[in-house]
């Protein structure tokens, strides 16, 4: 039980030291929907497990899109071969993904990367600022200040964005000493999917606060969940995508 003691300690640590991020993030939110926005969510590696987290899932917001590498493939027209290991360390494929995007003024980005140093997640954050939107970071502090940026700025994500959100992962993402040297058990996909919930949750509990109905998904597998999700998704037609 050593993995599973230390991970909830660093999950009791994460939620109370992000509380105010996380308000701070979901007001962001909760301030694009009700301008008619979309949270657009960036990962690239398991970063884009937290992208899924947030666009498209049961008890989710609706209003919601994922972006990764892989739309250069499903949108851009590119050959599946381009999806290497080192494509998120190129700057332009951010402009192509930027552009591929359904993206309006109104809309928030999520951007998820716990090193925060790669040349795509730089780059987009900066597109992302330089068009005018708010720009929420979810990255490992400890690891990402230990990096050197892999962009020609020397910027890193959690330079460039409005609110961080700390996963609290340290820096190798790893919790456990391995004996000789080394370390195993990741961490970060679990306490960036609870700030990423924490940060939807608090939205939605914004809009009710102010008398407003969510657009929340419904579970797929419950009845009556496929004509509530569309009724819902029609209201965003063209500006959503799902599938990918």
């Amino acid at each position: 039980m050593t993995y599973a003691s230390k991970v909830l300690d660093l999950a009791h640590q994460v939620a109370e030291s992000q509380a105010e991020p996380v308000k701070q993030a979901a007001a962001l939110v909760v301030a694009s929907i009700r301008a008619g926005g979309v949270v657009n969510a960036f990962g690239s590696g398991h970063s884009e497990a937290i992208a899924m987290e947030i666009a498209g899932r049961a008890g989710g917001l609706v209003p919601s899109n994922r972006l990764t590498p892989r739309d250069l493939v499903l949108y851009g027209g590119r050959p599946p071969s381009v999806l290497t290991p080192e494509l998120e360390r190129d700057p332009a494929i951010a402009h192509e993904i930027y552009a591929l995007a359904p993206v309006a003024p109104q809309d928030v980005f999520v951007l998820i990367s716990s090193s925060g140093v790669n040349g795509a997640v730089v780059e987009l954050a900066t597109i992302v600022k330089d068009r005018g939107h708010p720009l929420i970071a979810l990255t490992s502090v400890k690891h990402s200040t230990r990096m050197t940026s892999r962009h020609p700025s020397g910027s890193k994500l959690l330079d460039l964005a409005d609110v961080v959100l700390d996963n609290g992962a340290p820096y190798g993402d790893a919790i456990l000493d391995l004996p000789g040297g080394g370390s195993y058990g990741a961490v970060s996909t679990i306490t960036s999917a609870l700030l990423a919930q924490m940060v939807v949750t608090e939205a939605v509990d914004e809009l009710v606060a102010m008398g407003e109905r969510p657009p929340i998904y419904l579970s797929v597998n419950v009845t009556g969940g496929d004509e509530h999700n569309k009724a819902l998704e029609s209201r965003y037609a063209g500006r959503i995508r799902r599938g990918s």
